[in-house]
C-alpha cells in the first residue's frame, strides 16, 4: 500500500496544496463532504514541489515539504479545497487506496481514470433522495430478490469508472455471486436499476448535462433501466437498456415494469420531499 500512495502522490506535484505556518510542514489532507481539505491554513496560489515525502504509518498519510510560505487564509474558517490536475490518472486499485484514506471524500472515477470530485447534496435533494431509498427499499423487502444500495454505493462498471448512483438495485443473484472480499470494496458490477436525481441547476457535476453522461454510462455498461429525476422541471427521463431516452413531464405514477414487476413511484411524494 505503501508503494502504492507514493505513485499517486507522484503525480500530484502541481496540485494547489496547504502550508503550514510552523515548521514547513503541510499538514495531512482532512477529508469533507465537498472534497479535501487542509486543516490548519491554505495557500491555493503554490503548488506541491518536486520534493515530496510520502510516510504511511498505521493507516495515515502525511504530506511534506519545505520551505513554508506566508500565512494566507481562505475563507470564515480558513480552509480551502485540495485540487487535483487534471492529467492525474488513477487505477481502481488506487482510485480505491484514495477513497480508504478519505473516507469522508466525495469521489468518483471516470473511465479515463481521471477523478471527479463530488459535492453534498442539498437538504431538499437529500430528503428526496431518502425517500426515494426507502420506497425502493420497502419495494425489495417485499417482493424479495434484490439488493438496495444508497448514493455512498460505489460500483466498479466493465468500462474500468466507479460511479456512485444517488440509488440502486442489484438482483440479489448476481450480490450473492461476488465474493466477501468484492462486496466488501466497489462490488465489480453495474446495477440493474440505477435513479439519479438532478440539481436545480444545471451546473456542476449534479447538474441534468453532467447526469445524463453518467447515464450514458450506466446504459453502455448494462444497466437494465435508468430514472433520471427533474424535480425543477417536474419530468422523469426514462433510460431503457438501450436505445434513446424517454421523457415525461407531470407524470404522477412511475412504474419500472419488468423485471422489477410492481415497483412504483408516486412522483408528487418525491417532489415534495
Amino acid at each position: 500500500m505503501k508503494a502504492e500512495m507514493r505513485q499517486i502522490l507522484a503525480q500530484v506535484v502541481q496540485a494547489p496544496r496547504c502550508r503550514s505556518a510552523d515548521a514547513g510542514v503541510g499538514r495531512a489532507p482532512q477529508a469533507t463532504g465537498s472534497g479535501w481539505r487542509c486543516k490548519g491554513w491554505a495557500d491555493p496560489s503554490h503548488t506541491l514541489p518536486a520534493y515530496i515525502e510520502t510516510i504511511h504509518e498505521a493507516g495515515v498519510m502525511t504530506l511534506s515539504a519545505v520551505p513554508a510560505a506566508p500565512e494566507v487564509t481562505s475563507g470564515a474558517d480558513g480552509l480551502a479545497p485540495l485540487q487535483f490536475p487534471p492529467e492525474l490518472k488513477l487505477t481502481p486499485v488506487q482510485f480505491a487506496l484514495v477513497c480508504a484514506e478519505n473516507r469522508e471524500a466525495v469521489l468518483e472515477l471516470a473511465a479515463d481514470g481521471s477523478l471527479v470530485v463530488m459535492t453534498p447534496t442539498g437538504s431538499e435533494t437529500g430528503a428526496r433522495n431518502t425517500r426515494l431509498e426507502m420506497r425502493l427499499l420497502l419495494w425489495a423487502d417485499q417482493h424479495g430478490g434484490w439488493k438496495v444500495f444508497g448514493s455512498s454505493s460505489g460500483f466498479h462498471l466493465p468500462d474500468g469508472s466507479v460511479l456512485s448512483p444517488d440509488a440502486s438495485l442489484v438482483a440479489l443473484d448476481r450480490w450473492q455471486a461476488l465474493s466477501a472480499e468484492q462486496r466488501r470494496g466497489f462490488a465489480p458490477l453495474c446495477p440493474d436499476l440505477v435513479v439519479e436525481l438532478a440539481s436545480p441547476s444545471d451546473e456542476g457535476v449534479r447538474g441534468i448535462a453532467a447526469l445524463r453522461r453518467k447515464m450514458d454510462v450506466y446504459q453502455r455498461n448494462g444497466a437494465r433501466l435508468g430514472w433520471l429525476l427533474l424535480p425543477e422541471q417536474r419530468a422523469v427521463e426514462v433510460w431503457p437498456a438501450d436505445g434513446e431516452p424517454q421523457r415525461f413531464n407531470n407524470l404522477q405514477l412511475l412504474e419500472a415494469g419488468a423485471p422489477f414487476q410492481g415497483l412504483q413511484l408516486q412522483m408528487e411524494e418525491i417532489w415534495a420531499a
